[in-house]
């Protein structure tokens, strides 16, 4: 009963009234606390037709899901996502849904990367004149023979 008294509300007033001197007297603190919690809550997934361009990238190059950074900037400017939520979509996606064969665990041990150095260039490059990518990102060991692989 002393705090409420402390705090000027009257012991004896209903609830309704209570709410009200409450309100009158900590609306404005309420106010920033509100404002500060909207900061702090995580943001919403990802726009819809920003997804389905990360998910098709995705399931081109499903075998070696690693966007090189030119096509990292691409995938930010068609999606107009920021980069940093690109990496954090790529490094999610890769935990919760990847599996890399064996074949490709054992190659990564052995130090091999599956596409050329030059790869994303010829990728992005290749997208300006229309070719498809899978011309760039298959492999002649896994059944499609392209230039590109042999020296």
């Amino acid at each position: 009963m002393e705090a409420e008294v402390a705090l000027g509300i009257d012991p004896c007033s209903d609830d309704k009234e209570l709410k009200k001197q409450l309100l009158r007297k900590y609306s404005g603190c309420l106010g920033n606390l509100r404002k500060e919690l909207c900061k702090k809550r995580k943001k919403d997934k990802l726009p819809k037709e920003a997804r389905q361009k990360l998910l098709s990238w995705w399931e081109l190059h499903y075998r070696w899901p690693y966007p090189s950074e030119m096509e990292k900037i691409a995938l930010a400017e068609s999606t107009g996502l920021e980069q940093k939520q690109i990496n954090n979509w790529f490094i999610n996606q890769r935990k919760r849904h990847w599996k890399p064969s064996e074949e490709m665990q054992f190659a990564v041990m052995d130090g091999f990367h599956p596409a050329p150095p030059n790869a994303a260039a010829f990728y992005v490059d290749a997208r300006l004149v229309g070719a498809t990518p899978a011309m760039f990102y298959a492999r002649p060991d896994h059944g499609a023979h392209h230039g590109l692989w042999h020296n």
